[in-house]
């Protein structure tokens, strides 16, 4: 199967979760094997319920702010270099619609086992049991291990 694009690309959404770096690891590896790119995604709704419980970002969200968070928990996740061929997105809007448009053209979408915030409620519930019904692409929902070392 070709890919579509030059470089298959690898889709992970990240949310904070220690499961969500877990995928993003995982993500990372698997684009290094088949020579793909990584695009590392997190989406978030808008925190308009009573209750909400995503990143701690305020009611008045600040993009700056975000993507200064979003860039640091990347840093945290690879702590030496950032893998060649990430890319960060951020995209407000509900995380398994966000990962259904992002699966066209991709290779594999990647998300963790147990999110938090916008991505979970239960992880495995909705956004990917959504994902798994309307990705364009196949899904790997990779597992977060108390134990894992790196």
């Amino acid at each position: 199967m070709q890919p579509s694009e030059a470089q298959p690309r690898v889709v992970v959404g990240v949310d904070g979760s220690p499961s969500s770096y877990a995928a993003l690891r995982w993500a990372a590896r698997y684009a290094r094997l088949v020579g793909g790119v990584v695009e590392a995604i997190h989406a978030w709704d808008t925190p308009s319920a009573i209750g909400w419980s995503g990143p701690a970002i305020d009611p008045d969200f600040d993009l700056e702010q975000a993507r200064e968070r979003f860039a640091d928990e990347l840093r945290n996740v690879f702590p030496g270099e950032h893998p060649a061929g990430l890319q960060e997105r951020l995209v407000e809007g509900d995380p398994s619609e966000v990962l259904i448009r992002a699966s066209q053209g991709a290779e594999l979408v990647v998300v963790g086992s147990r999110g938090r915030g916008g991505f979970a409620r239960a992880m495995l519930g909705s956004v990917s049991q959504r994902l798994a019904q309307h990705s364009a692409c196949p899904v790997v929902v990779v597992r977060h291990d108390h134990e894992q070392h790196h």
